[in-house]
């Protein structure tokens, strides 16, 4: 019998791992407008979207699956044409070759309109849709796949109060707990009730693979392969959790049209707190039951720092929640003790701390390259008896003090930073097309 501790975090394991197509600030644009669109039922005459400045950052430069293009445009147009809203976060696996015709004529149309929303809420989408004789409204908040509202006419089908500004993102239950009471935890559940998460394994390998076959995206998995067969590189099992999670990235940022485990909310999320466990496990083969309960640390510490950090916020998540998260499982997998686990975390926080969020773009695969190595990295330093000592910068006197203070940082501390980050970006951008 479990405790309900124990059942609570196969809940939050439930709600925060699940498959996405593309990467997740396009889907959630793209599910928002697929909605509006069912709920408008006629064609769609003009459609104005507002996404918080997180949103328009993380969605501006990324490939949609299936496509050649690129950003939050393109996803909501392919959504309008031919987005399926049950399908959730991959809502448009069902996008056609017919409805991405309709949606390359929609994008040239210029009735569909995004722009970002003064708002101080990390994740936030709203979607206004009028045509001849009807109108619909949806908003996403708090989550990706979270609708707070959803109307059509004067007739509201959903309506949620939240507290703006407030993610919606906080389990209780992992504020509650230290991380070697979470670990323990996690020790006790049963492999029937944790068994989906090498489901997560093997789809993240599946899109490895695509990386590593062609130059797609940045090319980084693909090179460092190539760099390996030539004999320029080891094949060790830091280059090969580098290799994995940056040819998965390399895939995913171009548009390969397969879906991904993601963790938190977020598809690269999911690869860095899985392919560097893969990678340990390719090299040094585990059950399926440990596995299974790597994972299961994995995702969950990424978890518990996500209720500091925000889901979206101005530093990497990948290089300071899933990477950390990754480190920890792969700690656990090595036979260290809770003590050496938590100096592998302190080892994370204090590396990859100040690693910049600049958006969901091809250059992601460079920080997962980074993270993935790092993982294995600190797992070994602590091994081998190398732990960074209490009080050294953002290093508390204990572990969950530590992620505390890092989510000071890089929520409330950097702020400005991520206004700067969306500036700087915007101006790029407009040079380009200008």
């Amino acid at each position: 019998m479990y405790s309900a501790t124990s059942r609570a975090l196969i809940d939050i394991l439930h709600a925060e791992v699940k498959p996405a197509l593309g990467c997740t600030e396009p889907g959630a644009v793209a599910l928002a407008a697929t909605r509006a669109r069912e709920l408008l039922n006629e064609e769609v005459e003009t459609c104005e979207i507002f996404v918080s400045s997180n949103i328009y950052k993380n969605g501006m430069g990324v490939g949609i699956p299936g496509t050649d293009q690129v950003g939050l445009l393109a996803a909501a147009c392919m959504g309008i044409t031919g987005g399926e809203s049950s399908l959730g976060l991959s809502a448009l696996e069902s996008v056609d070759t017919s409805s991405m015709k309709e949606a390359l004529k929609l994008i040239q149309s210029g009735i569909v309109n995004i722009r970002v929303h003064d708002t101080i809420d990390k994740i936030y989408i709203e979607v206004c849709m009028r045509g001849h004789s009807n109108t619909a409204k949806v908003i996403i908040n708090g989550r990706h796949d979270q609708f707070v509202h959803i109307s059509r006419n004067d007739e509201v089908f959903l309506h949620v109060d939240l507290d703006y500004g407030v993610e919606v993102v906080s389990h209780s239950v992992l504020a509650e707990l230290t991380i070697k009471e979470l670990i323990q935890e996690i020790e006790t559940l049963n492999h029937e009730d944790i068994c989906f998460m090498l489901e997560g394994l093997n789809m993240n390998k599946q899109i490895c693979l695509v990386g590593l076959r062609n130059r797609v995206g940045a090319g980084v998995g693909y090179s460092m392969q190539k760099a390996l067969e030539e004999g320029m590189i080891g094949d060790d099992v830091i280059n090969k959790a580098i290799i994995m999670t940056s040819a998965a990235s390399d895939a995913r940022m171009s548009g390969a049209k397969l879906p991904v485990m993601s963790s938190n909310g977020s598809g690269n999320h999911g690869l860095t707190a899985i392919l560097p466990i893969a990678a340990y496990d390719e090299k040094f083969p585990q059950s399926d039951e440990r596995l299974a309960k790597a994972l299961a640390i994995s995702h969950l510490v990424t978890a518990y720092i996500k209720n500091y950090t925000g889901r979206l916020s101005a530093v990497c998540g990948c290089g300071v929640a899933a990477s950390t998260g990754s480190a920890a499982g792969i700690a656990w997998l090595m036979n260290l003790n809770y003590k050496q686990i938590e100096g592998a975390i302190l080892n994370m926080i204090g590396n990859l701390s100040g690693m910049i969020c600049d958006g969901a773009k091809a250059g992601c695969a460079y920080k997962l390259a980074s993270a993935a190595g790092a993982a294995i990295q600190s797992a070994l330093y602590v091994k081998y008896g190398s732990v960074i000592p209490s009080l050294n910068g953002i290093i508390g006197s204990t572990v969950e003090e530590s992620i505390r203070n890092l989510g000071i940082v890089s929520d409330k501390g950097m702020t400005i930073t991520d206004k700067v980050i969306v500036e700087v970006m915007d101006s790029s951008h407009c040079k380009m097309m200008n």
